[in-house]
């Protein structure tokens, strides 16, 4: 199995030579090419278990891209052509054993609201986030997606479940001239109910009663064990491995029966048609598109038609691709380098812009099976690309007989796990404030799905900011006033603290000392150094003081160099509360010494 990535080397100092000599290192290398780090150890038993799990997840690619080309609005071997490139250049770049690259339920949906189905609008976006990915990648912005919360995420994906589930519903009919907009989607498959195909409807349940039947199998057959009978391992053997490739069996089984029909002359299913033959031709994307009228669109204005896209598209393929070989790095403990991840989607895509793929990212479910099914290394990657480029080379004739009631079949299936509205009693259990952004990204999606995505964003950006600019304040009163912060202390937050302080001491009658525990304060901005000047100053006008207490050392280096009048400060609140004790005995001292003496 693959170990543990080591980090990329840091170089903290030393000579010009000494940094070009880390630079050029082999270590520095195996941390761009993490193929270095596996390939030398490759084992016999580790190339049989990769080839099992490589074909394995080849048979699931195949059907998948078929039908997720579908829900992205293009010709079904756009998803073929989208499949295989991501398993050649993740074997290089990649730092996660399990995670396989293709096109997804969510990545389709997507690009299906911003190209219109047109693919040279698919091939050139898949281009430009390509370029997008990497770029950050090189740049090292992957923090940026620390900013998409889990109920942004889970609103999301919640939301895309039922549109592509409910999407596929007119396939399952065999209705047609429906729009793609939800709403008229919903309205308009529920007014042509009547015009449904006896044979698409038959078929498309049939496909969904197969799928959901053998899954539910497969989850009853629990845990293998070497004690249980020979026959009766051999029937649990049989019963997972149909259900492993059992979206291959529904699509192959379709498609028989669809073409014997054809031959004798019936047309009961709405098939998927004509079809490209052949590997694509490798060629550099297109920048510009002239249409059947001999209008040219330029670069510049097809750009501007992805608009959004080109920022929501990069993300949400980066964030749920990390997501998922985040999860499968934990669950078999090893690490990824989440920045290499970047730069390995990002250059998938730009190489698959090259064979007219439409963007890609980590699919949840293939990436599933290739766990369960034993891959040691990402070399699995390159036998399902293999399988697809061999389906693409022979296939492509047989995939016209496809009926789409089997696609939309296996669609619903593979979508159904992802709305799991569980996760709303969840959040309403641990903290409900969080179903904000779930809810105003779930709603919003249904109308256009960037905008559900950036809403969930700005409202979850705006409760982050909510808190840092209004930080709870514990206030306690121990003859002075006691205020200790729960959190850091920001620029946002001054205005805020300095209208509390001055309400609860300045303006208190007499005005009081106050104690500001700032053990959690961790840094400060030259904004918040110029607001507590000024308190300084307006506590000494009232002959009180204000002390800082539990100051970090950095603080307090920043509090100094500022050469901020009056500044005084204690290791801990005891220490603060003793040294205003013994001054106010001193003053008060030396205000009845006068008073004796007479």
């Amino acid at each position: 199995m693959m170990e543990p990535l080591t980090d990329r080397p840091l170089s903290a100092g030393g000579s010009v030579r000494d940094k070009l000599a880390t630079c050029c290192s082999y270590r520095t290398l195996k941390a761009w090419l993490p193929i270095l780090q596996w390939l030398p150890r490759y084992k016999l038993t580790w190339l049989q278990m990769d080839l099992i799990a490589g074909a394995t997840v080849g048979l699931t690619t195949v059907p998948q891209a078929l039908a997720y080309a579908e829900v992205a609005g293009l010709p079904v071997q756009y998803g073929l052509y989208s499949a295989f490139m991501g398993g050649f250049i993740y074997c290089v770049l990649g730092t996660s054993k399990d995670i396989t690259l293709g096109p997804t339920a969510i990545m389709s949906l997507l690009c299906a609201s911003y190209i219109g189905g047109d693919p040279v609008y698919a091939v050139l976006l898949t281009f430009l986030c390509g370029v997008i990915q990497a770029s950050m990648a090189i740049l090292r912005l992957g923090f940026l997606l620390d900013f998409i919360s889990y109920p942004v995420i889970k609103g999301f994906t919640c939301a895309a479940a039922v549109t592509i589930g409910f999407g596929q519903l007119k396939n399952i009919l065999g209705l047609r001239d429906i729009p793609q907009q939800f709403f008229l989607e919903v309205y308009y498959t529920f007014h042509k109910v009547p015009e449904a195909r006896v044979g698409d409807v038959i078929l498309g349940v049939s496909c969904l009663v197969f799928l959901v039947a053998l899954t539910l199998m497969k989850r009853t057959l629990g845990p293998a064990s070497d004690d249980l009978p020979v026959h009766r391992r051999a029937a649990r053997g049989l019963v997972s491995g149909l259900a492993t490739v059992r979206n291959a069996l529904v699509v192959v089984a379709a498609t028989c029966a669809a073409y014997s029909w054809e031959l004798s002359g019936l047309h009961p299913f709405t098939i998927t048609g004509k079809s490209s033959r052949g590997l694509p031709a490798f060629a550099v994307p297109p920048f510009s598109e002239t249409t059947p009228n001999g209008t040219v669109i330029s670069f510049s204005e097809i750009a501007l038609d992805l608009g959004g896209g080109l920022a929501v598209i990069p993300l949400m393929g980066l964030l749920e691709s990390i997501a998922i070989a985040k999860a499968f790095a934990s669950q078999n403990d090893y690490r990824i380098d989440a920045n290499q991840e970047l730069f390995a989607i990002g250059l998938t895509n730009i190489m698959g812009s090259f064979v007219s793929a439409y963007p890609v990212t980590g699919s949840f479910g293939r990436t599933a099976v290739n766990s369960q099914t034993g891959v040691c290394t990402p070399a699995g990657g390159v036998v399902t690309g293999v399988i697809v480029l061999l389906s693409l080379a022979f296939l492509m004739p047989v995939f016209y007989y496809i009926p789409k009631a089997s696609l939309a079949a296996v669609i619903i299936c593979a979508v159904a796990p992802m709305a799991d509205f569980s996760v709303v009693s969840e959040l309403w259990r641990v903290r409900k404030l969080d179903l904000l952004p779930f809810l105003l990204t779930f709603l919003v999606s249904f109308w256009q799905v960037q905008y559900g995505i950036v809403g969930g964003v700005l409202v979850s950006g705006a409760m982050l900011l909510y808190g840092i600019a209004r930080p709870k304040l514990k206030i306690s009163d121990h003859d002075v006033l006691v205020m200790e912060l729960d959190s850091g202390l920001n620029f946002p937050a001054t205005e805020y603290i300095s209208r509390v302080i001055y309400r609860e001491a300045l303006m208190a009658s007499p005005p009081r000392s106050v104690v500001l525990d700032c053990h959690h304060v961790c840094s400060l901005d030259f904004t918040v150094v110029q607001e507590l000047r000024d308190l300084l100053r307006q506590f000494q006008l009232r002959n009180v003081c204000l002390v800082f207490s539990g100051l970090s050392h950095s603080v307090l280096e920043i509090l100094l160099a500022a050469d901020l009048p009056g500044l005084k400060h204690t290791e801990s609140v005891e220490a603060a509360l003793q040294a205003l004790s013994e001054l106010y005995f001193t003053e008060e001292l030396n205000h009845v010494k006068p008073l004796l003496g007479r």
